[in-house]
């Protein structure tokens, strides 16, 4: 018999006609066709190739990895039912619960696609970027350049690999050790959290064998509120933004908002809106 539940081709079709433009951060031009997202918007979400899109659509690229088909969930924001159901279609588990989870809920990603001339970034538990838009990328650097297993705030901050070495000079107003112990604070948390997470503890101990900074952080650094504050970031073509940090919590998803604003009639929201000027064209996520 049959299997009367739809394919991972249909379902991606399916949910890509459904999704507003809007809804993701695009404008809808006159004279669109498209009924919801082009396939070109939606692999610039998910961080994929047009071609390979194409073909998943199609059905002849099969077993995606559970990396892509996430970045497809979140992208198409999906609620957590649809979110699996897209797992099953591509032959995989859902993500257990008690694992850190990346799902971005739909009405975050509309609320974070309607502020776009705000650098936005939202990060999972174990501060892995999950979702950023144009801005971001525009002040920090393209997180598509960095592979996937390597944006992780953590890593970036401790490790000696791409997430490290893209990473842009940023001098935090309460100073360089009180910022990273509050990323080792929050992953140890997060560790008493979510014990059953082997990416998660993966993650912790490859990072003490790499560094010992964060090694003796692990050992001393405790779990402490996040607090706005102001921080200077160099950036290659418009020199030192001072700009300030916000990180926001959403409730019942684990998640942390951050973003990045200047006063309005300063000389750093000018350099903000040449960033914006260079090539604000749309939004992007993992």
């Amino acid at each position: 018999m049959p299997d009367p539940r739809p394919d991972f081709a249909t379902l991606l079709h399916t949910w890509r006609d459904r999704l507003a433009p809007a809804d993701a951060g695009f404008t809808a031009t006159p004279g669109r066709r498209a009924p919801g997202l082009r396939r070109e918007e939606l692999a610039q979400l998910a961080g994929l190739s047009v071609d390979y899109l194409l073909r998943l659509e199609q059905g002849r690229a099969r077993n995606p990895s559970a990396q892509i088909v996430g970045a497809l969930a979140r992208a198409l924001q999906l609620s957590r039912p649809e979110r699996d159901q897209l797992y099953r279609g591509a032959g995989l588990l859902p993500p257990q619960d008690g694992t850190v989870s990346g799902h971005v809920p739909p009405g975050v990603q509309r609320l974070a696609a309607r502020l776009g001339d705000v650098p936005i970034g939202v990060f999972a538990a174990d501060w892995t970027l999950v979702w950023w838009n144009t801005m971001w990328s525009a002040l920090h650097g393209d997180p598509a350049a960095v592979p996937p297993a390597e944006r992780n705030l953590a890593r970036a901050l401790f490790g000696n690999g791409p997430a490290h070495a893209a990473l842009r000079p940023i001098h935090s107003e309460s100073g360089p050790e009180a910022f990273a112990a509050s990323i080792v604070g929050d992953l140890k948390d997060a560790v008493s959290r979510y014990p059953a997470d082997t990416e998660l503890a993966t993650l912790v101990r490859e990072l003490r064998a790499e560094s010992a900074t964060f090694a003796h952080l692990w050992a001393t650094a405790t779990a402490t509120p996040h607090a706005s504050e102001q921080k200077t970031v160099r950036h290659p073509e418009v020199g030192d933004i001072l700009l300030d940090c916000d990180v926001l919590l959403v409730p019942g998803a684990d998640l942390r908002v951050v973003t990045y604003t200047a006063a309005t009639g300063t000389s750093d929201a000018g350099k903000l809106d040449l960033l914006r000027a260079l090539g604000m064209t749309g939004v992007s996520g993992i």
